[in-house]
């Protein structure tokens, strides 16, 4: 269902506005079927189209019609209830530890390959961001964890893959027991002999699994350096979570960016990390716009945030909580998200009450006649 948060401007313009200006054009710019049904779940959400519900508020008895959300994890407007909830659960998985954030990004010269096998480019990247850190940790003679989230793209859309990695500091000893990497928790491992392994993993592996995709590349890969970025520990577990809050449920672009919208081109803006992150604009057509945030959608079924090692489904299942115990952590209350009260956009003060759900044929003729303060709907909120 539809829910709007109070005290938030809504955006002018949104990417459905550039998908109606397309129309059927959009078939013609050269999309597989899968970003093409994305794409339409996308322009559909919040219209008719996805069926709703009829309001009635119990003050003033204005009728109102709300349509359903479509739930695509690519939709810019139905991200935040995921998010809360996903952020909700790893509240209880938090260890009294230093965390680190660590970014694995992959070089230009691989992103022809992303594009027409993006499954196999992304699934190598998590594998050898894993693998890296997992090696560094045998080293130490500790067992490791991971959250990695997958972002595809830059700031002006364009094919950029790099995974967000929430990393503790440290890991599980063979007897058991929580030990940092270093005793001030102050730093992880030197992020220049991170992105060579990290490089040689990657490789090794396209290699074994894909020798014709490799072969073609070899030299370019190998060629250049491969990037790894961490930053300093974050200073609470609370941080660790409004941190996760901003990276697991982003999509290429939120509305709130785009600029402006004509019969012909769409602006939004960006930041320039190469100039110090300047805020700048970027004018594109239609079809090169919506072109650019398909190349963000992720094949179907696949998996984009991921738990490896101690921070794994299974290892948690089995073991996190006699570690938090032996830790002698006190683990937050578990909150109930609750949904916001939907307030009257007439009176401002009655409180939206669903009367009727409809499919996709839309609601009754009859209902959508039924005017402000109608004796019929009048009497239904008595009766309830």
């Amino acid at each position: 269902m539809q829910t709007v948060q109070v005290g938030i401007k809504p955006p002018r313009f949104e990417i459905t506005d550039v998908l109606q200006k397309l129309g059927e054009g959009v078939e013609k710019i050269g999309l597989n079927v899968w970003q093409l049904r994305t794409l339409r779940q996308v322009k559909n959400c919040r219209t008719a189209a996805m069926g709703g519900h009829i309001d009635a508020c119990d003050s003033c008895g204005n009728i109102s019609i709300s349509y359903n959300s479509c739930r695509n994890r690519h939709c810019p407007k139905c991200q935040g209830k995921n998010r809360e909830e996903w952020i909700q659960a790893r509240n209880q998985e938090l260890l009294p530890v230093p965390y680190f954030h660590v970014v694995f990004t992959l070089p230009d010269s691989i992103n022809s390959l992303a594009m027409h096998q993006p499954k196999l480019v992304y699934d190598l990247l998590f594998d050898a961001a894993w693998k890296t850190l997992k090696k560094f940790g045998q080293k130490k003679g500790l067992k490791m964890g991971m959250i990695g989230v997958l972002h595809t793209w830059g700031q002006n859309m364009s094919l950029h893959p790099h995974i967000h990695c929430i990393v503790p500091g440290g890991g599980i000893d063979k007897n058991g027991n929580w030990q940092n990497i270093r005793k001030d928790g102050k730093f992880l491992f030197a992020v220049k002999a991170l992105s060579r392994v990290f490089r040689g993993k990657f490789c090794d592996k396209l290699l074994k699994l894909a020798p014709e995709y490799y072969s073609p590349i070899r030299s370019k890969l190998w060629s250049k350096k491969w990037v790894v970025y961490a930053k300093q520990p974050f200073g609470s577990s609370k941080s660790v979570l409004e941190y996760l809050g901003r990276y697991t449920h982003k999509i290429a672009i939120s509305n709130h960016r785009i600029k402006a919208i004509d019969e012909n081109t769409v602006t939004f803006t960006y930041k320039d990390y190469k100039s110090g992150a300047v805020k700048k604009q970027m004018t594109l057509t239609h079809e090169a716009f919506i072109r650019r945030f398909a190349l963000h959608i992720l094949p179907k079924h696949f998996v984009k945030i991921r738990h490896c090692g101690i921070l794994s489904s299974t290892w948690k299942r089995q073991k996190l909580k006699a570690l938090q115990e032996k830790m002698q952590m006190r683990l937050p209350e578990l909150k109930v998200i609750e949904q916001p009260e939907r307030i009257c956009s007439c009176c401002k003060v009655g409180k939206l009450i669903t009367i009727q759900y409809f499919d996709r044929r839309g609601p009754p003729q009859t209902d959508i006649g039924m005017g402000q303060k109608s004796l019929k709907v009048s009497d239904n909120l008595q009766k309830s």
